[in-house]
């Protein structure tokens, strides 16, 4: 069975940083894309940063220039570095990804449990 654990949320003053990690475990036969999404009380989930399996990327404007997404493909592993957070970055925080499990031959969208992140003083 895949599944993805997230970790690294919790509390930080602005202008603070703080790395959350995702992992995909299970019978994994590929990893295509690996995003990071958030939701904040009120609104919809938003895509905050995607990369691919070769490496490109793009970022949600709000977070351009202080987040940084990354992957390690030999561990499954996304990664979100965020940098000079702001109150308004406060959310839960979830990691989502397509996945092949082995012995299938479709590409199924897998999601974390969700990490808060909270920015206050």
């Amino acid at each position: 069975q895949v599944q993805l654990v997230e970790s690294g949320g919790g509390l930080v003053q602005p202008g603070g940083s703080l790395r959350l990690s995702c992992a995909a475990s299970g019978s994994i036969a590929g990893v295509n894309v690996m995003d990071w999404y958030r939701q904040a009380p009120g609104k919809q989930r938003e895509l905050v940063a995607r990369i691919t399996s070769d490496g490109n990327t793009n970022y949600a404007t709000s977070v351009k220039d202080r987040f940084t997404i990354s992957r390690d493909n030999a561990k499954n592993t996304v990664y979100l570095q965020m940098s000079s957070l702001k109150p308004e970055d406060t959310a839960v925080y979830y990691c989502h990804s397509k996945i092949r499990p082995l012995r299938d031959f479709v590409w199924r969208d897998y999601w974390g449990q969700g990490t808060q992140v909270t920015v206050s003083s």
